[in-house]
């Protein structure tokens, strides 16, 4: 018995130390790379001290003698809070992903290579400005000592992951500007449309396309002043939803919008902006202030891996972006030499492919060697899944020659509008609607976008590539983009909505968000004569849908006569009748119609096109998102026929009292059976997710994730929450950040993000702006230096 104890006391020993030793070996690896953000750092290479005053929320406020210390001290500061995010970044943009997370990303690599991001970098480096050059090198430097000096202290998640870090070169900071123009979703709809051609009749087919003569408000209204492809698209939709899931897509959709002096409350412009992305941890955008005495004083969002601030303002300008949804991605159909299948057809003639032989290195420890092959329009796509003998490549704004870091460079020194049109020149493959403001009083709006010139006859799907008859021809003039400058109304404002009219006279895009957030906006500054900042939180924060607007009274007079409704349906019917259309987390009425809405795209399309497709469908919000809204409008359609019944055939009330039952039939289980007491926020969270939380037992020990949180609005109104359609009302998608700037005093500006400026889940900055942000609350942006050092939690010094 004395000898069991003994061995029972043992082995608790030694449990205890195991413990002890894993505990302290987890905190050892969140806890190594903190840093100590009041402990000066010796930088080899600086040519004077720089300092830099952090805020309670770590953001930094960087003060420099000369461009080459303050980029240096960048790239180190970066590094020291996102550098796993930025190595994860640089292994997007070559098509590195296997070595990381293994070969099920293979084929997400040979499509990002494809791409040629690096080609494409090392053409601008060597015609680059000499100044953006300095900034870059300076830059790349400032991550590599970093790196170099901090072997034993890298951030967790190379630990896990089982590798390092490689060095930094200049070509990385522009491969990062170049996935900005990579839309995950571009193109897709126009092969999805391919295939539902093929599988419905032209009737139901032509209902789904867009009526690019319906009425419907325009970023820029007036004239513009002018100065079978069944396989390709579920695998490449998939390979890039992936990239999604790594919460890496940039620049999707927006709000953007300024009044003029005469339409503010302090006299001065007003600006506000939020860009819709992805919602995860680390978030997309690091917060960050950079100055050098007289020369440049500039605020605002850093894409980690870049010098420059992407949307801020300096001592003179305010600006923000919105997603313009340019149709700058076309496919064609090419045809194959039958002598020799390293040629193609083009004018008449046999060209060589382009052979590229890519080695792929898995985290495996496997090496794969796969091939590439471009025509001159750029890759095959159809390789990425078996076409058999067709071959389909694919042309897209990227492989045009375009300088978005010239661009960013000029912005963040811009002074007046016409400095700030001239850095837009260049600004063509990362086509934006961009909001301005300045100190002097002026509001504008501009198109920065590269809108292809090419023969539009075949609107939808794959074009003919034995001739050049579907070629691009350059991009529509610099000065015949749209713009408005001071306009009489007062206020400039955009939400991914359609750009312009008809009658302007290029095509620049065809699948739009809906109008919704836009109608909102402008409907909010147009209610006061004068509007204030707290007005602007006021419209950023809104939840009013605009869509619900429309379509409950249609969905209410559809229902009114239905002598079938459960008890259950009965009470739900009437909490839909007394709704005021505010998406509020606490209420149900925003539950009931959204899930009405979800099973109405199910009860409208899904017989005619079958499981598969429609779930391809799906995945395109901006096809059936668009073609619902015109068949609710009109009130009659063919698709509203459920071809599955052979003896009858259903109208439009039909699918409406289809989608509410199943809406009522699937919420009850989960809620229970009394519909006042349900809440869209019960449904509806937000949770913020670390890409290797997916993994539990990492997520449990590194405390990775944060939330649920109950939110309201949806992806139809201006605070938008939006959710993936099929999965779950979990929102997933929203503001990556929210601006509004007062130009009549800088330091009253307002600024939050969804989580922090640390990538340290052990750090108190890594999601220590995620209950402002869910509260719909907001912090100081100082910009003074006697209120940047009067608010300063820290403070260090880069030395010599």
């Amino acid at each position: 018995m004395k000898r069991f104890r003994r061995i029972l006391a043992g082995l608790v020993l030694f449990i205890i130390l195991v413990s002890v030793i894993g505990l302290f070996f987890i905190r050892n690896l969140t806890h190594r790379s903190l840093p100590d953000y009041n402990e000066d750092i010796r930088l080899s290479g600086l040519y004077a001290p720089v300092e830099v005053y952090r805020d309670s929320f770590a953001i930094p406020h960087v003060y420099a003698r000369n461009e080459h210390d303050l980029y240096m001290a960048v790239g180190y500061l970066l590094a020291q809070d996102r550098l796993w995010q930025m190595d994860m970044l640089r292994h997007v943009t070559e098509g590195r992903l296997s070595e990381i997370f293994g070969e099920k990303y293979m084929e997400n690599d040979m499509i990002l290579r494809a791409l040629r991001f690096r080609d494409k970098s090392e053409k601008l480096l060597k015609n680059a400005d000499s100044a953006c050059i300095v900034a870059m090198e300076a830059f790349s430097e400032g991550v590599n000592q970093y790196i170099q000096n901090n072997q034993r202290r890298l951030p967790f998640e190379f630990s896990v992951l089982g590798y390092k870090p490689e060095l930094w070169e200049p070509y990385h900071t522009v491969n990062m500007i170049g996935y900005m123009g990579w839309d995950l979703k571009s193109g897709w709809s126009e092969v999805l449309l391919a295939d539902i051609q093929k599988a419905v009749d032209s009737v139901r087919y032509r209902q789904l396309l867009p009526d690019v003569l319906r009425k419907q408000p325009v970023v820029f209204s007036g004239k513009p002043e002018i100065k079978g492809l069944s396989t390709l698209l579920p695998d490449m939709m998939l390979h890039t939803a992936m990239l999604q899931d790594l919460g890496i897509d940039v620049l999707d959709a927006s709000n953007n919008w300024a009044v003029s002096s005469d339409k503010s409350t302090t006299g001065s412009p007003i600006l506000a902006n939020d860009m819709h992305l992805g919602l995860n941890i680390p978030g997309i955008w690091y917060q960050m202030h950079q100055v050098i005495e007289g020369k440049l004083n500039v605020t605002g969002l850093v894409l980690p891996g870049t010098p420059f601030v992407i949307c801020g303002h300096n001592d003179s300008i305010a600006w923000g972006m919105t997603n313009t949804y340019v149709d700058n991605v076309d496919f064609y159909e090419e045809r194959i030499n039958p002598a020799d299948s390293g040629q193609y057809e083009f004018n008449g003639s046999w060209r060589n492919f382009e052979i590229r032989r890519e080695v792929i290195k898995t985290k495996e420890g496997n090496q794969v060697e796969k091939t590439l092959r471009f025509t001159h329009r750029g890759p095959i796509v159809s390789s990425f899944k078996g076409f058999g003998d067709r071959v389909v490549t694919m042309h897209w704004v990227g492989d045009e020659i375009s300088d978005e870091i010239s661009t960013i460079y000029q912005l963040n020194r811009a002074n007046n509008w016409n400095d700030f049109k001239q850095a837009l020149k260049t600004f063509t493959s990362i086509s934006q609607n961009i909001a301005y403001a300045d100190r002097r009083g002026n509001i504008g709006l501009f198109c920065a976008a590269g809108v292809p010139v090419r023969k539009r006859d075949i609107p939808f799907g794959v074009l003919p590539g034995t001739t050049d008859e579907y070629d691009w021809k350059g991009y529509v003039p610099f000065e015949e983009l749209p713009f408005q400058y001071n306009p009489v109304n007062g206020y400039v404002a955009s939400a991914n909505n359609r750009t312009v009219s008809s009658d302007y006279p290029h095509h620049i895009g065809t699948w739009y968000a809906q109008p919704n957030r836009y109608l909102r906006i402008t409907e909010l500054l147009n209610a006061k004569d004068r509007l204030s900042v707290e007005d602007f939180k006021s419209i950023q924060l809104d939840r009013y849908s605009k869509m619900a607007e429309k379509y409950m009274p249609v969905i209410i007079g559809a229902l009114s006569g239905n002598t079938n409704l459960t008890a259950t349906e009965s009470q739900a019917y009437e909490v839909l009748k007394s709704w005021n259309f505010e998406m509020e987390a606490d209420g149900a009425a925003p539950l009931i119609f959204e899930s009405i809405y979800v099973n109405l795209i199910g009860c409208i399309y899904s017989d005619e096109l079958g499981t598969a497709l429609f779930d391809r469908y799906l995945r395109l919000g901006s096809i059936w998102r668009n073609a619902t809204d015109g068949l609710i409008e009109a009130g009659v359609s063919e698709w509203f026929d459920d071809v599955t019944t052979n003896n009858t055939k259903e109208e439009f009330k039909d699918v409406i009292a289809c989608a509410f039952t199943k809406s009522i039939t699937g919420l009850e289980p989960v809620l229970g059976n009394n519909p006042e007491t349900w809440a869209w926020g019960k449904l509806h969270g937000l949770n913020l997710a670390h890409p290797l939380s997916a993994v539990k037992i990492l997520d449990r020990v590194f405390k990775l994730k944060r939330g649920p949180y109950p939110v309201g609005g949806s992806f139809h109104t201006v605070a938008p929450y939006g959710y993936t359609t099929g999965k779950s009302f979990e929102s997933d998608f929203g503001a990556s950040h929210r601006h509004i700037f007062d130009l009549s005093d800088w330091d009253k500006s307002l600024t939050v993000i969804p989580t922090g400026n640390s990538g340290n889940p052990a750090s108190r900055h890594y999601c220590d702006q995620s209950g402002l942000y869910v509260a719909g609350k907001y912090h100081a942006d100082h910009f003074l230096p006697e209120k940047v050092k009067a608010h300063a939690r820290y403070h260090m010094q880069f030395i010599k």
